[in-house]
């Protein structure tokens, strides 16, 4: 059936809206030829949408012809006011950005082990509420949060899980209580593949695997442009794979003897150790200081490179992706130097080929991809057809 006049409108409007994302801003004859409406239609479309407080005259183009200006028209920023955090065992990031995606006001609060709960989540609180304030935003409309465990493909909320702190949950708990936003949840390697496809090293891709390296280890399973998080919101719970090397087996309750025993943040800095490159922070900083070391740690670098190349082998067996990213503190600091070596012992132990890239992002990915998720969140509501 033919859309009615109203449904006809809205839709339109709401094409617009979208050729104003990601063209930027237009103007009306612009707007014409990519709509493909007539000039009426796209005078009457212009005028709706100002008067929804979605676009407004952002400048004048045409100076290069004879006659008045064209007036250009773009979306209007500051419709809505997003933000992030980034939710870690031992900190917590916020950021803020406008409904144009641009990133207004960030700031990071470390969180010792021992603060109590209910201390701790009014810290974070606070920490979102001065930055959201420090950019300029009066208040916030989606609020996109990731944490690490497992959220409930069902509801939608962070699953209690052992090993991480009991102020995660309180905290969004606490966040959906007295927020009028949106409060969306989402584990935190989800975020940061969806950010390094946007941005980052899986551009290129619709099918990859995302692997985590930071503190612990996790998976993000991209199939077809979207993220697969299984039935119970599991997916790429890759530190508890069962592997070569370790001292035992992974269990229910606890994934030391698992893929996290060879590759987690503690694991890199002993492996560094044992190949005399002591001293270092943390994984990052050692890989980083064994790539300036040069050639007295080629044998950790290929050390390292054999035990990801394992957990990305089961991996491709099992879906056979085509493109793995090394994500993470530690994807970063390893670079091309360290998805090289992965890829090379990858294609020995497996016969699919699979391209191993390292992520650019770092450890700003998870704040980055939950400003994603809150944007898009934000753009389905304002820019729902009014049918």
């Amino acid at each position: 059936m033919p859309a009615s006049p109203s449904t006809a409108r809205a839709l339109n409007d709401r094409r617009a809206l979208q050729l104003l994302q990601e063209e930027g801003p237009l103007t009306a004859g612009q707007l014409k030829t990519l709509t493909g409406l007539s000039r009426p239609s796209v005078a009457d479309l212009v005028e709706r949408l100002q008067g929804e407080g979605l676009v407004a005259v952002v400048g004048e183009s045409g100076a290069e012809r004879r006659g008045p200006n064209a007036r250009v028209y773009g979306i209007v920023a500051e419709r809505a006011y997003l933000a992030a955090l980034d939710v870690r065992t031992d900190s917590v990031a916020a950021g803020v950005a406008d409904l144009l995606g641009r990133t207004l006001a960030e700031a990071t609060l470390p969180m010792g082990e021992d603060v109590p709960t209910e201390q701790a989540v009014e810290a974070a609180v606070a920490l979102l509420e001065r930055t959201a304030r420090g950019a300029g935003a009066t208040a916030l409309h989606t609020v996109g949060i990731g944490a690490p465990g497992l959220i409930d493909p069902a509801t939608g909320e962070l699953r209690d899980s052992s090993g991480l702190p009991a102020w995660h949950r309180r905290l969004i708990a606490v966040l959906q209580e007295r927020l009028s936003a949106a409060v969306l949840v989402e584990n935190e390697t989800n975020l940061a593949a969806v950010a390094e496809q946007r941005f980052g090293a899986a551009r290129a891709h619709e099918t990859f695997v995302f692997l985590w390296l930071g503190k612990g280890v996790g998976a993000a399973v991209v199939l077809d442009g979207k993220v697969r998080r299984g039935a119970s919101g599991g997916a790429g719970e890759i530190g508890f794979l069962p592997v070569p090397g370790t001292a035992g087996l992974p269990s229910a309750t606890g994934c030391d003897g698992g893929f996290h025993s060879l590759v987690g943040d503690a694991a890199v800095r002993a492996l560094a150790r044992s190949h005399g490159l002591p001293g270092a922070r943390d994984g990052a900083a050692a890989i980083a200081g064994a790539l300036e070391a040069g050639g007295r740690a080629e044998p950790f670098l290929d050390a390292l490179a054999e035990r990801l190349a394992l957990g990305a082998a089961s991996v491709v067996a099992v879906l056979d992706p085509g493109c793995v990213v090394l994500g993470g503190e530690m994807g970063l600091a390893g670079g091309k130097v360290l998805a090289d070596r992965v890829e090379a012992r990858l294609a020995q132990l497996s016969p699919l080929r699979t391209e191993v890239r390292a992520g650019v992002l770092g450890g700003g990915a998870v704040l980055g991809g939950a400003l994603l998720i809150a944007r898009e969140a934000a753009q389905d509501e304002l820019f729902a057809p009014a049918l």
